[in-house]
């Protein structure tokens, strides 16, 4: 369990539009973001850890349970209008 959650969320909402509205034919492969019930967010992308974790900035980390992930700017500017400001 990560130190930061004492309990498994569930999903409670996606952000921004489905895969399949933001030009997916399969749906099976694309970025997407959900809200979860504890308020965290749940981010599907591509795992880039390997390749951008010796890019981040000098006051940035990461641990190491925790991953890189990279999405489309298209699927964060599109789920931008359904992010809570706080």
């Amino acid at each position: 369990m990560h130190p930061w959650r004492s309990a498994v969320p569930e999903i409670l909402r996606r952000i921004g539009p489905p895969p399949r509205e933001r030009g997916s034919l399969a749906g099976a492969n694309c970025p997407d973001i959900f809200e979860l019930t504890d308020g965290n967010f749940l981010v599907i992308g591509t795992e880039m850890t390997a390749d951008l974790d010796g890019e981040l900035p000098a006051d940035a980390a990461r641990a190491d349970y925790e991953r890189i992930v990279v999405i489309s700017r298209e699927t964060l500017i599109r789920a931008k209008a359904d992010i809570p400001d706080a």
